[in-house]
């Protein structure tokens, strides 16, 4: 099996090698996705999944009508739309294993009960199905669950730490195990036991990391995003800088949601269930627009940015916002750097934080201090039309809470 990255230039440049009828190179960064290269020349994206215990084959199309990006996020959402697992796990095979006197495997566990379980309720199965499977099962899949100690608990913690893993990633590993050892001591699995972690304890994990975006990196980023194979991307990105607001609340923005005549834009469905109303700069005006003029799919979709392919929100973006973070030069940078950005503009403009509180969503102003970490020459560094943007739209943040306008207040360069 040929397994590849595959980009626009290799799909151009591969072939199907004399003497075979076809070639099959599998993508390393979606599990089950590759390219059909047959003898004839013709070139398939197809994705191979699992559904009912049975493995299942879908093409998804022509590789001469859809770029690299297009078919991988179609792979995707095929996976994922329909609640299939990615090739490579075998569900049915532990299915039969009913025998009450059996200790089941971890891996046994976690494949045939916690994710059929978790997959009919958490939106984010999709990462626990992708922590299983590449940490937790190499590490610890094929011991019997009954019989894991803190000991074994600690050695995956090291493994983990071996490979440079992020505090927070292994801590993710750690909260995902204890809830499948609870799940099993609820459900009655033979011999588990909740005493298995005593002593297990999670990282230290700061998230006070210093990282928002300069006057010089938005630029960067904007114009990488604008060269990317995701035509909805740079309107993404782009209402991210200007509102602040969380990933997932920009991908189920609906148009229903906007007043055009307060410029402002309802969240209803976000992390703290509580409704707040965003000011509306004339940069994110201005994005919005872009978006009506960009709809080249059915006027009846309720999304601001959809997925063009299936008019919903897309579950992620991660491939074409890790290729153009690389293209600006900044790799290491974060969806949600943006909305540290975005607070520590207003900050330095001068808003207090009760405002950035209340247009962050934040229950209380501790959290809202943790994306407050910038340098006082950082403020005086603002010179680019998306900062002085941001920043004009502080004045409109939270209307009841008078704060004089700051001396020399910027405004919006694109305005002009």
């Amino acid at each position: 099996m040929v397994v590849k990255v595959l980009t626009d230039e290799l799909v151009q440049e591969l072939s199907c090698p004399a003497g075979r009828t076809h070639l099959e190179v599998f993508d390393t960064q979606v599990k089950g996705f590759y390219i059909d290269l047959l003898c004839s020349g013709r070139k398939t994206y197809r994705v191979r999944y699992w559904l009912d215990a049975k493995k299942r084959l879908e093409s998804i199309g022509d590789a001469r009508q859809l770029s690299v990006h297009e078919a991988r996020t179609l792979a995707m959402q095929t996976i994922q739309t329909g609640k299939l697992r990615p090739h490579g796990f075998e569900p049915n095979r532990y299915a039969s294993k009913r025998h009450a006197t059996v200790l089941l495997t971890l891996e046994e566990f976690l494949v045939a009960k916690y994710l059929p379980y978790v997959r009919s309720y958490k939106r984010s199965w999709v990462s626990d199905e992708s922590m299983i499977r590449v940490h937790i099962v190499p590490a610890l899949g094929k011991l019997a669950m009954a019989r894991l100690s803190a000991l074994d608990f600690s050695g995956f913690i090291e493994t983990l730490k071996h490979k440079q893993l992020a505090p927070g990633t292994i801590n993710r590993a750690l909260v995902l195990l204890r809830y499948a050892y609870k799940l099993a001591h609820r459900w009655s699995v033979p011999g588990v036991s909740l005493d298995s972690f005593n002593g297990v304890r999670y990282l230290k994990n700061d998230n006070r990391i210093e990282r928002y975006l300069t006057s010089e990196q938005s630029s960067q980023l904007l114009e990488a995003v604008r060269n990317s194979h995701n035509p909805m991307l740079p309107m993404i990105v782009a209402f991210l800088i200007y509102t602040g607001a969380r990933k997932r609340e920009v991908l189920d923005a609906k148009w229903t949601d906007i007043d055009w005549v307060q410029r402002s834009w309802k969240i209803s469905k976000n992390k703290s269930n509580k409704i707040r109303h965003i000011p509306l700069s004339l940069g994110a005006i201005d994005t919005l627009m872009q978006a009506k003029l960009h709809r080249k799919f059915k006027e009846s979709c309720e999304y601001i940015f959809p997925n063009p392919h299936t008019l919903k929100p897309f579950s992620s973006f991660f491939f074409s916002w890790d290729a153009a973070r690389k293209r600006a030069g900044i790799p290491e940078l974060r969806v949600h750097d943006l909305r540290h950005s975005f607070a520590s503009f207003l900050v330095n403009a001068g808003r207090s934080l009760y405002e950035v509180q209340e247009l962050l969503g934040h229950n209380s102003v501790e959290t809202t201090q943790v994306y407050l970490h910038c340098v006082p020459q950082f403020a005086r560094s603002i010179t680019s039309p998306l900062d002085m943007d941001v920043l004009g739209a502080a004045d409109n943040v939270v209307p009841f809470v008078n704060v004089p306008p700051q001396a020399g207040s910027l405004t919006h360069a694109g305005a002009a």
